[in-house]
Parts: C-alpha cells; structure tokens; sequence
C-alpha cells in the first residue's frame, strides 16, 4: 500500500477527481475498491492529508503509455505533486 501526500494548500475534490477519471464512486473515508483496464483492482481511501492506494495488477499486463499517462495525471490532480516530485518523497521515506 502506498501513501500520497497531499501537498500542502492542494485542495483537490477527490470524487470529482474519481468520476472524471474513472467514472467510479465511493466513501473515501472507509475506502473502497474499483478495477481499472490495465492498472488492475485499485483500492483508495482518504485519512487526513493522505490518500491511501494499493493495487493489484492484473495476471496479464499490455504496455499502454495512455493508461500510464492517465495515472499520472489523475495523481497529480489529487496531490498536487509531479510524477518526479512523488518519487523524490518515497526515495525519502525508502531511506528512512
């Protein structure tokens, strides 16, 4: 399971964020599981100024930049935080 920071001052509508990018709803305060073509089962919830997300791949995977692109981008929108920016943060945490 990782954890996203939400970076500080974001104020991102998670829900919204979760309709327009996979068009899935749910209580982000306990959480809930949705499955994406290509990333997999997506669990997600919301605690304080963190997003929780564990994933499990699907058996068989197609390299697909789009699908990528589009994880990112909704990462983004939710955090705040580049691709580089969230990968300098869980360097940080892998040290510690």
């Amino acid at each position: 399971m990782r954890r996203y920071s939400i970076k500080k001052g974001h104020k991102a509508n998670l829900d919204e964020l979760l309709k327009k990018y996979f068009s899935v709803e749910g209580n982000l305060n306990e959480g809930f599981e949705f499955e994406e073509n290509g990333i997999g089962k997506i669990f997600i919830k919301k605690e304080g100024n963190e997003i929780l997300i564990d994933i499990k791949p699907p058996e068989k995977i197609e390299p697909n930049p789009e699908i990528l692109k589009k994880w990112n981008n909704f990462l983004f929108e939710a955090t705040g935080r580049t691709a580089k920016e969230r990968k300098k943060l869980l360097e940080k945490e892998l040290e510690n």
